[in-house]
């Protein structure tokens, strides 16, 4: 079993480009095209969410790669105004050497053990010092879990049927598309105190670096 911690990937656009089209849209209903420059389109952008007009922010789109366990992505998958391509415990056999023959797992950041790879066989060394702890507990249920795995799969069920014993911290690669306006309220509802706290490791990580990149959009 490998253990890793979750994390994010901008795939498009890693740039201001949609600034641009959202001007060109916006100024289409107050006809003023002819104030675009060529750094006239953060202004603008900032300017109408400023006002409300946030239909316009609606002519974007930001994709984004999750890596994170199965159940923040059933909290992600929630946002209905988005596309998602996910990673299929269906069709994939975790048995196989592209997989390393082992599940993977993302570690809560309240589990005391680091992150690595470990086996059955290598229980008592490397958790035993712990036994009595909830992190070995989890641990443990981790790694019972992808042996119980493999042995449904060497028995010859189908990836699609030895799934059900797979953990909830099974890592999955979600892949998200929305536009603009849409990421502004994913951020909001996500990033806020009541979010769950891994669904924060994540998407306070993504605000900052969406700030960074487009803050017309995004620091308002």
């Amino acid at each position: 079993m490998r253990m890793i911690e979750p994390s994010f990937e901008v795939i498009f656009p890693d740039s201001p480009l949609f600034s641009q089209v959202i001007e060109r849209a916006g100024r289409t209903c107050y006809k003023s095209e002819e104030k675009i420059t060529q750094d006239s389109a953060p202004k603008f952008v900032k300017k109408v969410i400023s006002l409300g007009h946030e239909s316009v922010i609606e002519h974007s789109l930001l994709t984004v790669r999750f890596v994170c366990d199965r159940g923040i992505s059933h909290e992600l998958v929630r946002h209905r105004l988005a596309s998602f391509s996910q990673e299929s415990t269906r069709y994939c056999n975790y048995s196989r050497e592209q997989f390393d023959a082992q599940i993977t797992v993302i570690r809560p950041f309240w589990v005391d053990y680091p992150d690595g790879e470990y086996g059955i066989e290598l229980l008592d060394q490397k958790l035993k010092p712990g036994s009595s702890s909830p992190s070995y507990a989890w641990m443990n249920s981790c790694l019972v879990a992808e042996q119980t795995y493999m042995k449904l799969l060497e028995s010859g069920w189908t990836p699609q049927q030895a799934r059900s014993v797979l953990p909830n911290a099974l890592k999955t690669e979600i892949v998200m598309s929305a536009n603009y306006r849409e990421w502004r309220h994913v951020l909001r509802l996500r990033t806020s105190s009541k979010a769950h706290p891994q669904m924060l490791q994540l998407m306070i990580p993504l605000r900052n670096y969406l700030l960074g990149l487009l803050p017309e959009v995004f620091d308002v």
